[in-house]
Parts: C-alpha cells; sequence; structure tokens
C-alpha cells in the first residue's frame, strides 16, 4: 500500500487470501516517498517465490504501476478512494498504464479490493490444481447463494 491509511480499502482483499488460505505479505511504501525501497521489493519478490503482487495506492495512484516496471510478475491496481471524484482520479491512474507495462486494475470501492484478491487467487490457481478446486467450490457457493436469495424474494412476493 502506498500508505497505511489504505488498509481499511485493502483488508477485503487481505480477507479472501486469508479465506482460501493464500498466504501473503502486506507492506507500506510509497512509490513517490520510498521509491528504491519499492523497486527492491518489486525486483526481488519474484526470487522470494511471489508470484502476483496486489497494490494499492490513491490519487496519483503510481504504485502498481512503479511496481510493474520493475518486475515480469503480474500486478494487480487497487485504487484506493480519495475525495476528489470518489477515487477516478486513483482509478485512471491506474488503467491508464502506457503500452508494455501491464497493470490489472480491478474498480473503486468495496468490491475491488475483494476482486483483486479473487483475481491473484484465479492466477495463482493455474498452477495450484487445490486452489483451483477451492475457487470452483466458491463459484457453486455462490450459485447456490444466489438461487436461495431468489427463492427467498418470491416466496416474499408471494406473501404480500
Amino acid at each position: 500500500m502506498g500508505s497505511d491509511s489504505d488498509w481499511p480499502h485493502v483488508k477485503a482483499a487481505a480477507d479472501v487470501l486469508k479465506e482460501f488460505g493464500v498466504p501473503f505479505e502486506a507492506h507500506v511504501m510509497s512509490a513517490h516517498r520510498t521509491p528504491d525501497k519499492v523497486a527492491q521489493y518489486a525486483a526481488q519478490a519474484e526470487s522470494r517465490g511471489i508470484k502476483v503482487i496486489l497494490a494499492a495506492a490513491g490519487g496519483a495512484a503510481h504504485l502498481a504501476g512503479v511496481v510493474a516496471a520493475h518486475t515480469t510478475l503480474p500486478v494487480i491496481g487497487i485504487p484506493v478512494p480519495t475525495n476528489l471524484a470518489g477515487g477516478l482520479d486513483s482509478l485512471l491512474s491506474m488503467v491508464q498504464m502506457p503500452g508494455d507495462i501491464p497493470v490489472a486494475t480491478v474498480g473503486v470501492g468495496s468490491g475491488g479490493p475483494r476482486n483483486a484478491g479473487l483475481l491473484a487467487i484465479s492466477v495463482l490457481a493455474l498452477s495450484d490444481s487445490k486452489l483451483a478446486e477451492k475457487l470452483k467450490d466458491f463459484r457453486k457457493r455462490l450459485v447456490e447463494k444466489v438461487a436461495a436469495r431468489d427463492q427467498a424474494l418470491q416466496t416474499k412476493i408471494n406473501e404480500e
């Protein structure tokens, strides 16, 4: 994260990784205030066994792009909401990466961080059959959850 104040916005990604039993690290480092630390972290990530990097930042939101510039690992950007346009500035900063240095970017708001975690799990599941099965089971439970909600709505409508 670019700042410790980003944690409430990133926690949902950490929660989904925990839910799937995926180990992770969380650190504060700034693309602007600690650029050498960011570069070193990104450059050494693969050799430390990291396979996907989630990078959350707000405003100029350069963290994900700087990380991507220093690694060939997949980087998923989490735009953090700001007071300026609700985080649209963060989102646009991340999705407008120059050609050849990709950053996958999720939405601003509550769904974004969770989706970042799930996207990371999808990437990891490509080479981890147990994780792939967990992800398939998760998706089956989503279908069941929606069906149950629909049934509850139909019952409520019929009772009115």
